[in-house]
This record gives structure tokens, sequence and C-alpha cells, in this order.
């Protein structure tokens, strides 16, 4: 039915409904709110007023019944916990409304009227210590400025903006308090703003280095960005004062897993799960570290468990599908379609759900009903993505006109002068996880993961100095002195240690890295750096079929993937040309049909001698954290080149976008952006 109240005057409604209540007309309130049922059946706070004024005309099991509804549309709104507490006050539940106003202070820490219930209900119950807390709480709340107490609220029941606006407000009157501070970096860090937040939440701990919740904060965003190391040392000195704040347990255990310490960081998700054995994100993140492992049966029981305790749990049927070799039955299909047309599924597990059932289809042979699915599950995460394809080729473009063979040449013997670092770069789904596990098997070469470090080098050198130069297209690293360069190639050196064992040479597998060839270049002039290139059909199709954990936002799209692709090929032309003979190239397809001859290519480039071990990569014991893991340790199979020719009725549009690039994507001359 076409709407036929607009947005704006079921808001007009709302606020005349809203006033009503507040002067006691509570009749004529609801009557109000109720006729906008229609208009907006899911609204939160629509369905908040009708359940307040349903209970202040003590109709409580309606008020109650309208909060169950409020609850499967929004159940992380605070207020409909506080309202569901009112009613059981009125019920004389004490125990059910100490349970509701604990699960509204839960989600939001600044409700006032729900710490004042509490402690109340507590001292009614005899509950000194918990009494004692939630006075605590209501006197924290008082000493605080009310702006600060008012966008707490709003932040934790989901309103970013207003929230930032209001403190940024405050902020600018002179309003100096460190939770003000605070509550930026965690807004920033909602955002998705990483460094932002890390930049604000590290003020904080600087003024306040006692202050534990930001602290925990601070390290939140660490693990967010990859920072390991940063993240543990923060951790493991909170640990020492709260060894049961299980969020610290948690977030210790997730610095361990980004460390690869995957059987620390299991211990420590054990210890969670005793406490909380219903939490399926718990086992989830038990079922990555498993798979990680190769303990693929132990990993797939958790997966299967946390869809158990939460049908709707997109992320963990996407895990089962993650594995590459699981295979759903056909009532898990039947429940993945139940739940991902469910209107109470959220947009994150539908996507979730989506890519699943894509897989599912696929494996069966439906191709036409997995491209559906993976088509939509695309859809709808692009929807929330911020990439942005014509930036991502200025940049390139940019970065071909500046570091030209004068530039490096201006600055050869810059950087510093280890040889540890062999760099694998390429674009996800390229076979760079394969190359990984070929090298990893040699006896001098540390295996470690896709590392952080070298993106977070390029963006400090951005963010210093960018605020030094007021040029419209900057050239940070013309910038930089000899001594910078060989500081930041230093650092990374230093910061990478965490991830290495004993060998002399590691690898660093960040894909990206592709971009930062000319820094790399610089800062460790003596590294190696291999390129993994794949068939751009085959590479661009398996990358709209993945669904990553974070980053990698060009995928989501088949023209912002062949874009990204041919960007890809045009600066790595560039940096053949400007560095010859710093890049070995290596063609998926020719590792597949040749193996022992490119293996010896590529110990070759490293300076490596051959090594038997490196044909039998498959059966090298080490943890894997990619999307390829359960393959990697399998022998290589040449099945899987042409299965992109499965959607060939739908990849027209791929093919016209990749243009030259279909065919050329060997030749570099020819590939123009």
């Amino acid at each position: 039915m076409a709407s036929a109240i607009g947005l704006s005057s079921i808001e007009l409604e709302m606020q005349r409904a809203r006033e009503l209540s507040k002067t006691g007309n509570y009749y004529e309130a609801l009557a109000v709110a109720e006729a906008l049922t229609n208009e907006a059946p899911e609204s939160r706070d629509l369905l908040y007023l009708i359940a307040s004024n349903q209970r202040c005309l003590n109709r409580v099991q309606d008020a109650l019944a309208t909060l169950d509804l409020l609850e499967r549309h929004h159940p992380r709104f605070s207020l409909l916990y506080q309202e569901r507490g009112a009613c059981f006050v009125i019920l004389r539940d004490a125990l059910g409304a100490i349970e509701a106003f604990s699960r509204a202070v839960n989600i939001n820490t600044a409700l006032s009227a729900s710490w004042i219930m509490l402690e109340r209900l507590y001292r009614l119950t005899g509950d000194e210590k918990n009494a004692a807390k939630a006075s605590e709480q209501i006197s924290i709340l008082k000493n605080l400025p009310p702006e600060i107490v008012q966008a707490g609220s709003l932040f934790s029941d989901g309103g970013l903006s207003t929230a930032e606006e209001l403190l940024r407000t405050y902020w600018a009157r002179g309003g100096r308090h460190v939770e003000a501070l605070r509550l930026l970096g965690r807004i920033e860090h909602q955002h998705g703003a990483l460094e932002e937040a890390e930049s604000l939440l590290k003020r904080v701990v600087e003024l306040a280095p006692d202050y534990r919740a930001a602290l925990a904060d601070y390290a939140r965003v660490l693990v967010d960005q990859q920072k390991y190391p940063q993240a543990l040392e923060t951790m493991e000195s909170l640990l020492s004062l709260e060894p049961e704040n299980l969020d610290v347990v948690s977030l210790l255990a997730a610095s361990y897993v980004g460390l690869g310490r995957h059987e620390q960081g299991l211990d420590l998700y054990g210890r969670l799960l005793k406490v909380s054995p219903d939490t399926p994100e718990l086992h989830v993140a038990v079922g990555h570290s498993l798979r990680s492992l190769g303990r693929q049966q132990q990993s797939v029981a958790r997966y299967q468990k946390a869809a158990a305790l939460r049908p709707n749990f997109g992320d963990a049927y996407w895990s089962l599908a993650n594995l590459k070799a699981y295979r759903f039955s056909q009532q898990e299909i039947a429940r993945m379609r139940t739940q991902e047309f469910s209107p109470a599924t959220g947009a994150t597990d539908r996507y979730h759900l989506c890519f699943a059932l894509g897989t599912a289809y696929e494996d069966e042979g439906n191709f036409a009903e997995s491209w559906q699915f993976y088509e939509r599950g695309n859809r709808l995460k692009r929807s929330e993505c911020r990439y942005d394809p014509e930036a991502n080729e200025k940049i390139t473009r940019r970065q071909i006109e500046v570091c030209d063979t004068a530039f490096f040449a201006d600055r050869a013997g810059f950087g510093a002068p280890d040889a540890d670092p062999i760099f694998i770069v390429g674009l996800p789904r390229s076979g760079s996880t394969l190359l990984e596990q070929i090298l990893a098997s040699h006896s001098q070469v540390e295996g470690t993961q896709e590392l952080p470090d070298i993106p977070a080098i390029a963006a400090e050198i951005v963010r210093k100095y960018s605020q030094t130069s007021d040029r419209q297209d900057r050239n940070f690293l013309a910038a930089l002195t000899p001594e910078d360069f060989r500081r930041f190639g230093e650092s990374y050196i230093g910061c990478t240690r965490a991830y290495r064992g004993s060998e002399p040479f590691f690898i660093d597998k960040m894909p990206n890295n592709f971009r930062h060839i000319g820094l790399i270049h610089l800062t460790l002039p003596n590294a190696k750096i291999i390129d993994v290139r794949r068939e751009p059909m085959a590479c661009c199709l398996s990358n709209f079929k993945q669904l990553f954990a974070s980053g990698q936002e060009f995928t989501y799209s088949i023209d912002d993937i062949a874009r990204y692709y041919r960007a890809y090929l045009s600066l790595m032309r560039h940096w053949e040309t400007v560095l010859p003979g710093k890049v070995l190239r290596v063609c998926y397809e020719d590792v597949v049909e040749d193996l022992e001859g490119n293996v010896r290519r590529i110990l070759e480039f490293c300076k490596l001698p051959f090594e038997p071990a490196c044909l039998e990569f498959y059966k090298t014991e080490r943890s894997v954290g990619t999307p390829s893991s359960e393959q990697v340790r399998q022998p290589i199979f040449r099945n899987g080149l042409s299965d992109w020719r499965n959607y060939e009725s739908w990849l027209a549009p791929l093919r016209s976008a990749l243009g030259d690039a279909v065919f050329d994507y060997h030749d570099m001359s020819i590939v123009r952006t």
C-alpha cells in the first residue's frame, strides 16, 4: 500500500503524541500514535511511544506485548528495557524489573532513571553490593556535564551524528572533560574513522592513565586496526588490574589470535565460554581460530553451534561456507532462506546469509540461483561501503606522475638495510595464500599473515605531511628525508618482530601493498617483492563471491572490481618500468601448470636454495587465516582454473568493464586506465 502520510507528517504526529503524553493526555496520545502504525509498523520511536502510553494507562500487558514487538525489530534499544522494567515494577515483579533495568544500563550506562530504580530494587531485595554499585553510577552521572550524559545516551542508542554534534558544540564552547573526548573517540570508531578514533582515545589515556574503560576502548580500536602488539601490551596491563573483566579477556584473546598465537587465544575463549556458553559470537571466534590451525571438523561444530543458538546469525552460516570444503544440507539451505527472507533479520545478517546461500547453490551446481544471492549480497554490502573508485584512480595516476625513474634515482641508497621481508602483493583471491604456503614451507622462511604495518606507515606519512602542506596534489614521499626513510624501515622491522619466529626471512602477505611498492623500496631497499597475478575474469569473480571480514570495499560491485583491477595493472606496469627487477611477477595459472619450475624461479629470486618441501606445501603445518586456508592444505588441482565460466552468462558487464585487460593482463604495455 502506498504511504498516505509522508515521513515529515509522521514525525509531526509523533511529536504531537509526545506533547500530549507529557501533559497527561495518555488516551489521546495513544490514539494519535496507534493511528500511525500502518504507515510505520516497525518504527522504533513509535513503538516505544505506544508502549509508554499503554503503561501510563495501566494497560501493562498490552505494553509488554508492544515491547516484545519492539525488541524483535530493535533489540539494542536501551529505552525499551527501561520501559519493560517500569512495567514489571507495576506488576511488583522485582526480579523481572531488575533484569530489565540491568539490560537497559548494559546497553546505555547513561540511563539515570534505570540506575535509580536498580538501586531501590537491589536494596529492596537485600543486595547491598549491587545497590552500592548502582549508587556509585548515579553519583558519576550527576557529576558529569549534562551535555556529556545526553550525548552518551544518544550514542548508546545509535544517535551517533546527533551525539557528535552535541559534543563538538560543547567542546567549542570551552567544555574540557576527558569523557567528552572518550565519547568522540567511540563515535569515530563507530563511523569507521579508526585513525581519528585512535588519536582521540590515545589522548584520553594520556590524560587519565588509570581510566580503565578508556584503556579498553583504546585497545579495541588498536585491535580493529590490526595493531595487535600495541593492543596486547595495553590489555595485559589492564587484565592485571581487572582479571575478571570479560571484555578485557575478550580483547586479549583477539590480540593473541591477531598475532597468530591461536592456542593462547583459544584458552581465553574457553574461559569466556564457561561464563557465557550460549553466546554465538564466541563460538564463531573459536571456530575461526580452530580453522586457522587446520582443525576443520572442530571449527564446523563451533559454527553449527552458533547457528543453532541464533538461527538468523548470518556470520555463522557464512563461516561454514567460507571453509570452501563444507557442503550445506537441504535443511540448512531451507533454514537460511527462511531467515534471509524474514523481516526481523538485520542487514548485516542478511548479506552474510546471501553470500552463504550463493556458495551453497554454487556447490549444488545451481548457478542461476547462486548468482541471484551473490548479486543480492553484494548489493546490500555495497550500500554500506564508502569506497570511491574515482578517488582510487586519481591516487594511482598521481603515484605514476610523481614516482618516476628520476625520483627513485635521486633517493638511491635510502632506507634500512634489512633483507628479512618478502612481500607478496596483488589482488585478493589471486593465489597469494598458495604462494605464501609454498614459501613458508622453506626452512628459512617464516609465514606470518597480512601485516598492517606498511599501510599504517603510509597513513602516518599522509597524516603528518597533510598538516604541513597546502598543495592540492601532495607528494608526501618527496617530503621525507633520508633519516625518515631509514626510521620507517627500522620501525617496520621492529614492529613485525612480534609475528615472527627464528627464521631469517618472513612473509608479509598484505595484498594491497602493491600500492606502496615505492614506499617499500625506499624504506627497505633489500626486501623482496612478489606480485601474484590471476586471470582477470577468474580473479574478479572470485572477489565478487567473497565476503571479506573487513576492508576490500572495491569487491562489492562488478564495475568497482573491474576498475580496481585495471588500476592495479596500470600501477604494476609503472613499478616494473621505474624499478626494473625489483618485483617478480608470478601468474597463478603458471604455478598450477608447472609447480616445480615456478617454485625454483621464486626461490632463486628470493636467493634461497631449493627445498623439496616447497613442492609438498600442503603438508606444512602452520596457522592460515585467509579464505584459502583449507585449499592450501591440499595439492594443487587444475579444475578450479575455469570455474568462473559457470557464471559466464552473467559476466558480460565484467568482461566489458575489464576491456583489453581480459586478454592482455600478461602484457603490461598494453593495459591502460
